[in-house]
């Protein structure tokens, strides 16, 4: 069979599920080819992947990690990406720049519902796809079942290109369908080829025909063949196991155990062999690969505590070196990553993923280019929506000024958190993905920064209105020697419908107060509705100055700004106040069989279901609309994660105001007063 792979450097992104197994199949290749003497673990804390401190105190993967080996001559870099939901923009990102996916999973069929949205991404952006089932050797149903599993959650076709060989209840070796060729395995080695057991054969013809149904399905030829019962040559299945992996028409299913090396030298021969070259990725983005002039990606920032920033880049086209001036910015150096360590290098050409020093301006997903005729920005991966914040305040007070700068360094390293000052409760609030999200972001506000914060249920922004109007005359005397202080006001409070906001109204005629003392009235005004008679901030309210009186030597505008205040505190506790709260729309997105349970979650909640539709594109998920309080939704994404195996989701907005009374409104009043 004449050698038709690809050449070149190729990147392969390894994707799955938490606790699949990606970390220890990563060690496991990298022992495979050459790269590590020993194999680490994740208990030991000394794998290449899972480097950082964050990742090795929680023995789980918090960001990208970056290996670049070779395999029989040819340069492979592995993506190893965090298979906690919270930390999905981490895969998100790196996705963009890799030629091809290798998605990680456990032989349990009723764990592949985590599967889902990962196998949704990678076929709707083309990207070439293999399976891996890791653990294999603790599988106890059968690998016939798994595929049905596997292929209920995968929008392309599924191709097992194996089947295990038992020996009672444990798991020997494989047979590969394509060459037929009966394999032992071999801890941590190549495994050895035998004669393919009698026990075995009607299995394996049963599997090798549905293998091939499925490769006919794109291939008029082999497809003629199977109908007249003739045996396609081993290079006719083979070259159609490339290129239709290459064209994203299937799905190959392959079978190992990352953490005794069982399977990963064959996972290897099929990425050499049948993973395109990178200029198919670069036209996948728009780009051509051949072009002189250097286009690159950023898809992942470190911000390293010796070396600054480092931008893990995808180079598409031309060459760089250390001194080539990107997107104005000089590269002070070039690396290539294997974890945590770093290996200066001359020169990156087309193809590679290096890491590029103190490119202080790039943000992950930024293209960079040399020449003067940049291209566009090329296709970013969305960032994620927040669905969980903590107010956060620093541990030593003297630290508060430290919080903006290292925010800044913390979103560059993870865009998918966001911070903001709210104005409304004065905090400090902190968004992410989930609660250990934002522990892993405070560890590294620790670590990195030398910060030390603390996070706290952020205050829900309460305001407050009014029911009825009054009138009310407010008075400001003082004298003490010298000139005093007179401002003597007259004002109408009426309530405005709900959105309506502020309204100031001069009803002053005859000139009872001076036009110079008017803007301080509403002055007085505004600054009582920071705080009504609950406690909170008011709106929908209007306020008309209709009357009042000055003195010629003691009136000032301090003293009518006092006036209108005063006004405004003795005149607004008779307006049946009532307590606000915030409510938002929200859409929560759910696989089908779980969109009762999200019903009786919402309700529970306090929420108001308006409907659900069927998720565009998404056969078997629904999208829930409803309104909650924003009070409800704190842990919101904690319960609806535990109810939908870790898949659901939701994206929310501030739609209204809404009165808050009884029993809640009682106890969001206590707890004011107690502050």
């Amino acid at each position: 069979m004449s050698d038709g792979k690809s050449s070149g450097p190729r990147s392969v992104a390894l994707v799955g599920p938490y606790l699949s197994g990606k970390t220890t199949l990563l060690e496991s290749i990298l022992l495979a080819t050459g790269a590590i003497a020993r194999k680490g673990s994740t208990s030991e804390k000394n794998t290449v992947g899972d480097s950082s401190p964050e990742a090795r105190e929680r023995q789980m993967s918090v960001e990208v990690n970056c290996a670049t080996t070779s395999f029989l001559g040819d340069s492979f870099t592995f993506l190893d990406c965090p298979g906690s939901i919270e930390f999905l923009q981490e895969p998100l990102n790196a996705l963009v720049g890799v030629d091809a996916a290798v998605v990680v999973c456990e032989p349990d069929a009723d764990k592949v519902l985590a599967l889902s949205p990962l196998l949704r991404l990678l076929a709707d952006q083309s990207i070439p796809h293999f399976i891996f089932v890791n653990k294999i050797d603790k599988a106890t149903g059968l690998v016939r079942d798994l595929q049905a599993a596997l292929q209920s959650v995968s929008p392309k076709p599924l191709v097992l290109r194996q089947v295990p060989i038992r020996d009672g209840e444990h798991i020997t070796g494989y047979v590969d369908l394509a060459s037929e060729r009966a394999y032992v395995y071999k801890d941590d080695a190549p495994s050895e080829i035998v004669k393919l057991p009698a026990s075995i054969e009607d299995r394996k013809a049963e599997a090798r025909y549905a293998m091939l149904e499925k490769l006919a399905d794109f291939d008029d030829k082999l497809m003629e063949a199977l109908l007249e019962e003739r045996e396609p040559s081993r290079d006719i299945v083979f070259a159609d196991l490339t290129r239709e992996l290459q064209q994203g028409l299937i799905v190959p299913v392959l079978l190992g155990a990352a953490d005794t090396g069982h399977g990963v030298r064959r996972l290897l021969k099929a990425l050499r062999h049948e993973v395109p070259a990178h200029a198919a990725a670069a036209e996948r983005v728009g780009i051509d690969a051949g072009q002189v002039e250097p286009v690159a990606q950023v898809l992942k920032t470190y911000i390293t505590g010796h070396g600054g920033k480092l931008s893990l880049a995808r180079l598409w086209s031309g060459s760089i070196k250390e001194g080539t001036v990107l997107n104005g910015e000089r590269a002070a150096g070039l690396f290539r990553m294997k974890g945590a360590q770093t290996e200066k290098i001359a020169q990156a050409g087309a193809g590679e993923i290096v890491a590029i020093a103190k490119l202080e301006t790039a943000h992950t997903g930024d293209t960079l280019a040399a020449g003067r005729n940049r291209p566009e920005q090329l296709p970013r991966a969305d960032r994620l929506s927040p669905v969980y914040g903590l107010a956060l305040h620093a541990v030593n007070r003297n630290d508060e000024v430290k919080i903006s700068a290292a925010m800044a360094k913390l979103l560059d390293e993870d865009p998918s958190l966001s911070f903001e000052q709210n104005a409304d409760t004065h905090q400090f609030v902190l968004w992410g993905q989930g609660d250990i999200h934002l522990k892993v972001a405070f560890a590294r506000l620790k670590s990195k920064y030398g910060l030390l914060v603390e996070g706290d249920r952020p205050r829900v922004a309460y305001k407050e209105a009014i029911r009825k109007g009054t009138t009310q005359h407010g008075r400001h005397k003082r004298q003490s020697g010298g000139h005093g202080q007179f401002g003597d006001v007259h004002i109408e409070i009426k309530p405005l419908p709900r959105g309506s906001g502020f309204a100031f109204e001069n009803r002053i005629v005859g000139g009872v107060v001076p036009k110079n003392f008017i803007p301080a009235v509403e002055e007085g005004v505004k600054e009582y509705l920071k705080a009504g008679p609950l406690g909170f901030p008011v709106v929908d309210v209007a306020v008309a100055l209709y009357d009042g009186s000055y003195h010629a030597v003691d009136s000032s505008e301090m003293a009518f700004k006092t006036a209108g205040r005063i006004a405004m505190s003795e005149g607004m506790p008779k307006c049946d106040p009532v307590l606000l709260e915030p409510i938002c729309e929200i859409k929560v997105t759910v696989p089908s069989e779980h969109t009762s349970k999200v019903n009786g979650l919402i309700s529970g909640r306090r929420g108001q279901i308006l409907g659900f539709d069927a998720r565009a594109g998404w056969p078997g998920w629904d999208v829930v609309s409803a309104y909650m309080p924003q009070a409800e939704m704190d842990d919101l994404i904690i319960e609806l994660r535990s109810i939908t195996q870790g898949v659901g989701t939701f994206t929310f907005a501030y739609d209204r105001l809404q009165e808050l009374t009884g029993r809640l409104a009682d106890q969001v009043l206590a707890a004011r007063a107690a502050e």
